[in-house]
C-alpha cells in the first residue's frame, strides 16, 4: 500500500519554506521539534 505525501513549497526574497503533509496523528513538527517546543511562549 503507498502512503500519500503533499509538498509545498512558498518562497520570499531569498527565504524558502517546505512542507511535507502525510497521514498521520496530526502533530507538527519544525525542524524535529514539537510545535509547543519551538515556540517557547504562548503568546505565539
Amino acid at each position: 500500500m503507498s502512503q500519500t505525501k503533499s509538498y509545498g513549497t512558498g518562497r520570499r526574497k531569498s527565504s524558502i519554506a517546505r512542507v511535507w503533509l502525510v497521514p498521520g496523528k496530526g502533530s507538527i513538527k519544525i525542524n524535529k521539534r514539537t510545535l509547543d517546543n519551538y515556540f517557547g511562549r504562548e503568546s505565539l
